[in-house]
Parts: C-alpha cells; sequence; structure tokens
C-alpha cells in the first residue's frame, strides 16, 4: 500500500497532518519524533514517500534524509522547515537528493499535491524496472492526465517517432527504446504543477524555470528505473534544439543524440496538430509550414526531410485517429506552439 512517513519533533505538526489525511483510505500515514525513530521505520517497512521536518534534535532533516538514503535509496524525499532559506533548499538537494522543498506554514491542497506526485514517481520507478511495455504505456497515461488537453500525445509521438527511426535506418533495439522513450519523454511532469500546464495564458518567468526542470526530473526517474541510454537521452534532450538556445543543456548538432532528434520532431508535430489549453490545433498545411519555418533552429534538416512523408500521412485523419493508423510537446510555453 501507498505508504508516507513523517518525521517531526512537534506533536502539533503530526496531528495536523492526520487531520489532513482523515478522509484518505488509499494511503497508510506512518509517523516518528526524531530522525534515529525515522531511520528504524525505515529498516522495517517499505516507505514510499518520507517527509521530513529540517530543524530537529538528534538530527537534523538533511542528516536524516541522507541516512534515510542509504537505508531505502528508491524512498522518495522531501523537506519540510520553517526556514525558508536557499541555502537550505541547496544543502537538502545536494546532500540528500531530495526531491521537493516546502516551506511551513504549509498549504493543505499544495502538501497533499507534492505528495500524490511523489507516490506516482515511486510507483513510476518501480513498475519502469519490470521493462514491461504494457505497465510502461500505462504510467505514461497517468502522467497525462495531469495535462488533459495532451491525452493520447505520448502515444502519438511515438507513432511519428517511431517510423521516422526506421526512416533513418536505425536498428529495431533502438527503435523498440524510441518506442518506450516517447511514451516517457514528458515524465517530468509530475514534478510541474497543474496550474502551470494547464495554464491558458503567459507564464510567469519563476512558472517557466519550472517547466525547464522537467527534462531533469524525467531522466531521474529513467536512471532510478535502469533503462537503457537512449530512453533517458530522449527523457533529457528532447527540448534541445539543432541550432542551439534549448535546454537543459543547450547541446547543438550531432551533440545531441539521434533519438532526441527524432522525439523533437515528433513532439512539436503533434503538438501542432493537436488542441493546447492556449490555442486550438493548426490545420496540416499550418503545422508543417511552421515546422519548415523551426527547422531552421530547432531540427536536424535531414530528419526533417525524412519526416515530411510521415507527417503526411496524418493529413486527413484527427490526431486521436493517427495512433492506430501510424502504429506518441510537449506545451512549450515560452513560444507557445
Amino acid at each position: 500500500m501507498k505508504t508516507v512517513l513523517f518525521v517531526d519533533d512537534e506533536q502539533s505538526i503530526r496531528n495536523s497532518i492526520k487531520r489532513m489525511y482523515l478522509e484518505r483510505d488509499d494511503v497508510r500515514l506512518l509517523f516518528a519524533a526524531s530522525g534515529p525513530e525515522g531511520l528504524e521505520i525505515l529498516k522495517q517497512e517499505e516507505v514510499w514517500v518520507v517527509v521530513s521536518d529540517y530543524m530537529m534534535p538528534e538530527m537534523c532533516g538533511v542528516e536524516f534524509l541522507s541516512r534515510a538514503r542509504e537505508v531505502r535509496p528508491e524512498t522518495v524525499r522531501i523537506m519540510m522547515t520553517a526556514y525558508a532559506e536557499l541555502s537550505i533548499a541547496i544543502e537538502a538537494i545536494n546532500k540528500s537528493e531530495a526531491y521537493r522543498f516546502i516551506t511551513k506554514p504549509w498549504n493543505n491542497k499544495e502538501l497533499e499535491e507534492t505528495i500524490d506526485e511523489a507516490l506516482l514517481r515511486y510507483e513510476l520507478v518501480q513498475s519502469l524496472k519490470s521493462a514491461d511495455e504494457d505497465v510502461c504505456l500505462s504510467l505514461a497515461q497517468t502522467v497525462e492526465l495531469k495535462d488533459p488537453c495532451t491525452k493520447g500525445h505520448c502515444d502519438r509521438v511515438a507513432g511519428y517517432a517511431v517510423s521516422l527511426a526506421r526512416a533513418a535506418g536505425l536498428n529495431e533495439r533502438v527503435v523498440s527504446d524510441i518506442r518506450h522513450g516517447s511514451w516517457l519523454h514528458d515524465c517530468g511532469k509530475l514534478g510541474v504543477p497543474e496550474r502551470v500546464l494547464n495554464n491558458t495564458g503567459m507564464l510567469s518567468t519563476h512558472d517557466f524555470e519550472t517547466v525547464m526542470q522537467h527534462p531533469h526530473w524525467g531522466s531521474e526517474i529513467a536512471r532510478q528505473a535502469r533503462m537503457s541510454d537512449t530512453v533517458i537521452n530522449i527523457i533529457l534532450y528532447h527540448h534541445e534544439r539543432f541550432y542551439g538556445g534549448g535546454y537543459p543543456s543547450g547541446l547543438s548538432g550531432e551533440h545531441i543524440p539521434v533519438e532526441a532528434r527524432i522525439v523533437a520532431l515528433a513532439d512539436v508535430f503533434d503538438a501542432l496538430y493537436s488542441d493546447r489549453p492556449y490555442r486550438k490545433a493548426y490545420t496540416f498545411d499550418r503545422a508543417i509550414e511552421i515546422m519548415h519555418e523551426m527547422t531552421e533552429t530547432h531540427f536536424d534538416p535531414g530528419l526533417m526531410n525524412l519526416f515530411l512523408p510521415i507527417a503526411e500521412q496524418a493529413r486527413h485523419i484527427q490526431p486521436v485517429q493517427a495512433v492506430s493508423t501510424l502504429v506518441t510537446e510537449d506545451r512549450r510555453p515560452h513560444d507557445r506552439i
């Protein structure tokens, strides 16, 4: 069962958490009043998520989470503190690989959403270790539920990317990994608040910086699940641009792995040819016109030439129907494609 451990030396805090979860029976709560007590629980229980206070007697939160990582490395770790200092957040992330940093007093809804995302992250990592295709696609579709307007997106991107990979002459083992990476390319959106994903207007600088973290967050999920380098590369680099200026690493040209260049093309085409929260789908001709314009900055021109006849198959079918016919964008807030 989904299990969350809260470690806090204040009884009032532990009581508040209990009240917050009174109406939920899908999550089992465990509590500890100190770091040493929390470590004993971790040794005995399969804890999916641990939330620890920062200031505690005997053992501070950073030390506790660092030791928790050694005891049960797969458990997702969250730091909670009343001291909203950047240095504490950096320390928590660097020393214990904390997934999130939450300040007191917290907002119940935001805290619960963060914990639910952490639970899903744990489930995603554990399930992906099975290397089962059905599980992989099912979990990718679960991630999509955070952004209702992208329903079916990961499967459509996979269809386009697999066709392009074969046209490029890649071997079937790599093609299979490209399918999996396409399904999971946006799994890092687990860490992006739904209010940001579904924002119909311009994003603030802070919100856009949050969105830009999703390739890193997603690639860490894939690494923990011991997925192939091809899958990890797709998740991490599908927002890089062929002529530079993308994220997260600003790679260009053939420094971008070919699998990421392939998925980037498929990703953007599906985004243009589908409804987004901030606009309706473009017509096929306009989508292709924009793709040509973007080839001067975003795409590998050789792959673009191979992609055009593949995209042409979608001209007279709706994107949702394209999945079954061909065999998925991210919503890009910076240029609103």
